[in-house]
């Protein structure tokens, strides 16, 4: 099926495009981690003509334990994201966590991320439609998918219908996660794009003696292939240059030397797709 379009700048997704990469650090950590990330992304996205958009939070507030890595200070991580834009020409994605912050955060950000735990969240769902900016509603690890067209709707009663879903995975006992394939098609026959998180998907939330989440990054290259195979519209990849030294979900980022060879697999698996599906 056929999903409406969502477009950032030159950018199109959904609608039969092409593949999207959505990727970064999980948090900015430092001028020198993210610009050095986004050179070595946007080198890599060019090589396998892949439209990219630049993914990092500014700030983290859902942690694990309270000394846990937060953030550089906002102002000074916005100003990062935004010399990224600026010098590199990606659109950038970021979170917010409170109404207040989708204005301060739409000054830099081309798409508003809502946090998994804050997808039901009305008001900063309205405040993040306001500012117009494309948003994208990460649904909850304790939701269906099915659930998902309340939380758009609440965004589209602002007059923005520049909505993406992205699926990271549903709560799976205690501490583990698992995708359900099913959910990625049931979201796209509500007729929007969807990504598929294929990082936080191998999260093991809470479960390094719950201290922070664990993860099985070994599973992000079938994930992502599974999911690509069964249709999405972007690919939403947390990578960090030394992911066992990140501030922040450390267990479950992709090396990101790694991302060359993800999207040679993943370009590949969605070229097919999209030629059966005009066949």
């Amino acid at each position: 099926m056929s999903t409406r379009v969502v477009t950032i700048g030159n950018i199109t997704i959904g609608g039969g495009a092409p593949l999207v990469l959505i990727a970064g650090p999980c948090v900015v950590e430092s001028r020198d981690i993210v610009l050095k990330t986004a050179a070595k992304l946007q080198k890599v996205a060019k090589k396998h003509r892949v439209p990219l958009i630049f993914k990092s939070s500014y700030k983290k507030a859902n942690r694990t334990s309270v000394e846990s890595f937060s953030s550089i200070g906002d102002k000074k991580a916005l100003s990062i994201l935004n010399e990224v834009r600026q010098e590199f020409g990606i659109p950038i994605l970021t979170d917010i966590h409170a109404q207040h912050e989708a204005a301060i955060a739409a000054e830099v950000a081309d798409i508003l991320q809502i946090p998994a735990f804050l997808c039901r969240q009305t008001e900063l769902l309205r405040a993040a439609g306001k500012t117009g900016k494309v948003v994208n509603i990460k649904k909850g690890q304790f939701l269906s998918p099915y659930e998902m067209k309340s939380a758009a709707e609440k965004v589209e009663a602002t007059g923005n219908k520049q909505i993406l879903f992205t699926e990271r995975g549903t709560t799976f006992g205690y501490n583990n996660l698992v995708v359900d394939m099913r959910s990625l098609a049931i979201m796209r026959e509500m007729g929007y794009p969807v990504v598929l998180d294929a990082t936080h998907s191998v999260q093991l939330p809470g479960g390094d003696k719950a201290k922070k989440s664990g993860g099985q990054p070994e599973f992000i290259f079938p994930i992502a292939r599974a999911g690509v195979a069964t249709g999405v519209d972007a690919l939403f990849i947390e990578t960090h240059p030394n992911p066992a030294k990140a501030l922040s979900d450390s267990a479950s980022q992709l090396r990101l030397d790694l991302v060359d060879r993800l999207l040679e697999q993943v370009t590949a698996i969605d070229k097919a797709m999209k030629k059966f599906s005009l066949s």
